[in-house]
C-alpha cells in the first residue's frame, strides 16, 4: 500500500529541498515558515495549503507541476 499523497509530497519536498542544498532551517527561512512547520511538511504530518505550495515551489525555483512529479 503507497503512503498517503501528504506523506508523498513531505518526501518530495525533503528531496527537492536536499538537492538543492538547503537545510530544513535555511529552507523553512527562505519560505517564510517555522522550522516546525516545515518539519510537519516533509513527514506528512501537516495538510499544507495551496498558498504554501506555491511558496514551496518558488522557493525551490521550480513549478508547482514539477513539485507534484511522480507523486
Amino acid at each position: 500500500m503507497r503512503p498517503i499523497l501528504r506523506k508523498r509530497f513531505g518526501i518530495r519536498v525533503r528531496e527537492l529541498r536536499k538537492q538543492a542544498g538547503f537545510s530544513q532551517e535555511a529552507f523553512a527561512d527562505r519560505c517564510g515558515f517555522a522550522r516546525t512547520y516545515m518539519s510537519r511538511i516533509e513527514t506528512g504530518g501537516s495538510n499544507v495549503s495551496l498558498d504554501a505550495i506555491e511558496t514551496l515551489a518558488s522557493a525551490l525555483n521550480i513549478t508547482v507541476e514539477t513539485l507534484f512529479k511522480g507523486l
